[in-house]
């Protein structure tokens, strides 16, 4: 007999694209308040989680803020064992519904995936939310935490990084209670992100599940006003934890921006989001919106103010900003969203006065072109004024979104606690610990306004150093 042919097993090709998500149509979801990405089938979450190459090293580890095993809970999804991966990703992320929504995972563990390099990267977000809902269809089981320590913990604010810091304090068997100076928890989760990227019953989920936990949620207290910090260390806290986030409004400083019809993105948001603006006449909160809607300014946040301003009415939004595309801090995602929608782009434009009418309602807005110079500190090409190129636009309504700042309230009312000149906390960078014996913060409170998904990594380094730092007192 002739010799035998040795036979080898082919190893399964590539797929380099991923499963795109299936969204509402234009036509439909700029007419609606509810969510645009419709989220995954079963059948696409495995098809895109089988697309993983498993690395024996994975990078994508590397770029998550908050730790989470990724190979481990997409291995899983690619078995069809979604309560398997839900059990993976919170191990170390309580609020993956959240996450798997609005963190920029494509600069951070997306970025990092190998299969990125010759193709799509492995959606991992895309696949961290179908998890998360797939759980929320049939109830969340709450995991076991530790014997009481008898230890106790107070953390200022229920957005992203008090709540994950709560969490992490609670699984580790301390009372944990935290202060809430609006009416709802979820901080910038429900007064900043619309209703069509983030619905509210997620966010109410989340804190939900956290307050299964063990955690003592407090709303409509104000840290500051009803107690200071020194009041809490006082009634038996052994720690505190600030995490109070960045929500004051900055303005441009230009003429005529106190003319009626010009919001700060902050107030804008808020009613729409907290007080259901977008739902007039179920709820009687209606917020003026103008044929012609201009916002400045071109991150997160103007997105979502120009994409409500259509949905509440608008014929017309534009969106002002001073350099180019290139320089847009806004996710990609975000940003296609709203042309898709047919916002407007005005670029290397810079709004220079506002003029009013006789009642004292705006109606134009002179511009000035710009060009871009050197880099400034953040790295962007500077912008720099065109002389000559002033030009006027009409304008019903503009909204102000240029960023925002801590509020000072914590920090004026709290003797020794070290604050930079923007308002921002100093902290130990590894251990999140303040000035102050036995105080933390984290957050946008620190950072400055930053990512959902910053603030979480931060909270939980801080429920770490908090733990160690109670059980040795």
């Amino acid at each position: 007999m002739g010799a035998t042919r040795l036979q080898t097993k082919a190893k399964p090709e590539i797929c380099k694209e991923s499963i795109p998500m299936p969204k509402q149509s234009v036509e439909e979801r700029t007419r609606n308040f509810n969510e645009v990405a419709l989220g995954y089938t079963k059948e696409q979450a495995v098809a895109e989680a089988k697309r993983c190459l498993q690395c024996p090293q994975p990078k994508c580890m590397e770029g998550c803020p908050v730790e989470i095993d990724i190979p481990s809970f997409i291995k899983s999804v690619s078995e069809f064992k979604f309560d398997e991966a839900i059990k993976k990703i919170k191990e170390k992320n309580s609020l993956p519904a959240i996450c798997g929504r609005v963190c920029p995972q494509e600069e951070q563990c997306q970025e990092n995936c190998v299969l990125g390099k010759v193709g799509d990267p492995i959606s991992i977000g895309r696949l961290e939310r179908f998890a998360a809902d797939c759980e929320m269809t049939k109830g969340k089981d709450i995991p076991n935490t530790k014997a009481s320590t008898g230890k106790k913990v107070a953390v200022i604010g229920a957005g992203p990084a008090g709540l994950t810091a709560a969490a992490d304090l609670a699984k580790l068997g301390h009372r944990v209670f935290v202060f809430e100076a609006l009416h709802k928890p979820g901080g910038v989760l429900v007064y900043g992100i619309p209703e069509f990227r983030l619905p509210k019953k997620i966010v109410e989920a989340e804190a939900d599940y956290i307050k299964r936990l063990g955690v003592t949620i407090k709303p409509n207290a104000l840290i500051g006003r009803a107690f200071t910090i020194p009041e809490l260390l006082k009634k038996g806290f052994d720690a505190v934890f600030i995490g109070t986030g960045a929500g004051l409004p900055r303005f441009l400083g230009i003429p005529g921006e106190n003319l009626s019809g010009i919001y700060s993105a902050n107030e804008f948001l808020i009613r729409v989001n907290l007080m259901k603006s977008y739902a007039f006449p179920e709820y009687d909160t209606p917020i003026r919106i103008g044929k012609k809607v201009v916002v400045i300014g071109a991150g997160n946040v103007a997105m979502d103010s120009a994409r409500s301003a259509l949905r509440l009415g608008a014929e017309k939004v534009y969106i002002v900003y001073r350099r180019s595309r290139k320089e847009m801090p806004a996710r990609v995602e975000e940003i296609e969203n709203a042309e898709e929608e047919g916002i407007v782009f005005k670029l290397l434009t810079n709004p220079i006065r506002f003029f009013g009418d006789e009642k004292g309602w705006v109606k134009q807005m002179e511009c000035i072109k710009m060009k871009l110079g050197e880099p400034d500190k953040s790295g962007r090409r500077r912008p720099i004024p065109i002389e000559g190129s002033e030009f006027l636009m009409d304008v019903d309504t503009a909204i102000i979104a240029i960023g925002r700042t801590p509020n000072p309230i914590i920090q004026l009312t709290t003797k020794g606690l070290r604050a930079t000149k923007w308002g921002t906390i100093v902290v130990d960078e590894k251990t999140e610990k303040t000035s102050l014996e036995g105080v933390y913060a984290g957050g946008d409170i620190v950072t400055g306004e930053a990512t959902v998904i910053s603030a979480m990594g931060a909270g939980k380094s801080a429920a770490r150093a908090i733990h160690e730092y109670i059980m040795k007192k």
